[in-house]
């Protein structure tokens, strides 16, 4: 007979169900959320799995795969698919949901998620480290203006180099104001110093991948972007078509149709929101700043519906496209090659 398991997982504790195939519950427990107290509930001979399911989050990566090396058949699911399963329930716990993810794995109710490798993950890593950094950095010196406009002083437009030296231009007659700045300067130094480094390393991986290279010969696309795109979409072979990229990423209409109502609404904002972040960022640098330009069909949306549509509709142009350079191993070109005449 065959089993299937449901995994409600926590940061302490994971809720364990076990089911046959008829739908009767076999076995339900609360494990440590680690994948060797999962291992030692789901490696017990009795129990034929046919599906394990949990559903994504901060700890599947590493629970799935704990239990994916162990040679069971872990299932990683769509959060807000299995939210809907299981809002059908009157009681929301913890008992309650690893029962409906059992369920969902039985009766095969359920859209997998694709869980990235670990090299993927160590530039996911790389990539939120450097933009943190870069936050925070920005953060303390709007703070700074904030701080010195109480007293009149006004930063005005400055680099990032010189703003030191203009806040010490700015206090330099106010030696107590100049001692409260010091720190804030100290601070803002130390996070400014290691943004370079991890920048640095991102330069460097980026260089060192041909794939990041071929994408960079797209206007707009540069070292983040393109090492963000690559350890977004990890494996380039997981999707069917080019076009099922921009859905992913989140960069389509939603559809709401029911009766004679047909309404399309905005984007549907699901999958990475860095990733459609970084997208924009480098439409919006081809739509307006790109001297040479063919695409005259988003300078058309521009003016039909506005800018702000034209540029997420180039985005998601631009992961179609640099998913198909990815997987063809071609360069980016402005129009498409004379097709030479049949023979």
């Amino acid at each position: 007979m065959k089993h299937y398991a449901g995994l409600d997982v926590s940061v302490k504790e994971t809720s364990l169900c076990i089911v046959d195939e008829t739908g009767r519950i076999c076995r339900e427990a609360k494990l440590v959320s680690h994948p060797d107290d999962l291992l030692a509930a789901l490696n017990d001979p009795i129990w034929r799995f046919d599906r394990i399911g949990l559903e994504a989050g901060p700890l599947s990566q590493w629970l799935f795969s704990g239990l994916a090396e162990a040679g069971l058949p872990v299932i990683c699911i769509e959060t807000r698919h299995a939210k809907a399963f299981l809002k059908a329930q009157v009681n929301k716990s913890d008992r309650n949901d690893a029962r409906g993810i059992a369920q969902m794995m039985r009766v095969g109710l359920f859209r997998p998620v694709h869980v990235k490798t670990l090299i993927s993950q160590k530039r996911r890593v790389l990539l939120a480290g450097r933009k943190l950094l870069q936050e925070k950095a920005i953060a303390i010196e709007n703070d700074i203006r904030g701080l010195l406009r109480n007293f009149g002083l006004k930063v005005g437009i400055v680099g990032v180099i010189g703003f030191e030296q203009r806040i010490h231009e700015l206090v330099g007659g106010q030696p107590e104001l100049a001692e409260l700045m010091e720190p804030l300067l100290v601070a803002r130094r130390v996070l400014r110093e290691q943004f370079t480094q991890l920048h640095r390393k991102v330069l460097l991986l980026a260089r060192e991948s041909e794939v990041c290279r071929r994408l960079m010969t797209i206007p707009g696309v540069g070292p983040v972007t393109s090492l963000a795109f690559i350890s977004t979409i990890d494996v380039p072979a997981r999707f069917k078509s080019s076009k099922a990229v921009g859905p992913s990423l989140g960069l389509t209409p939603v559809l709401n149709q029911s009766g004679e109502s047909h309404r399309i609404g905005r984007i549907s904002l699901c999958g990475d929101e860095a990733m459609r972040a970084l997208l924009y960022e480098a439409a919006q640098v081809m739509l307006t700043r790109v001297q040479k330009w063919s695409w005259a069909w988003a300078m058309q949306i521009a003016k039909r519906r506005g800018q702000q549509k034209a540029i997420v509709a180039l985005a998601r142009r631009l992961a179609v496209i640099m998913h198909r350079m990815w997987s063809d191993g071609t360069e980016f070109r402005w129009t498409r090659e004379a097709t030479p005449a049949a023979q």
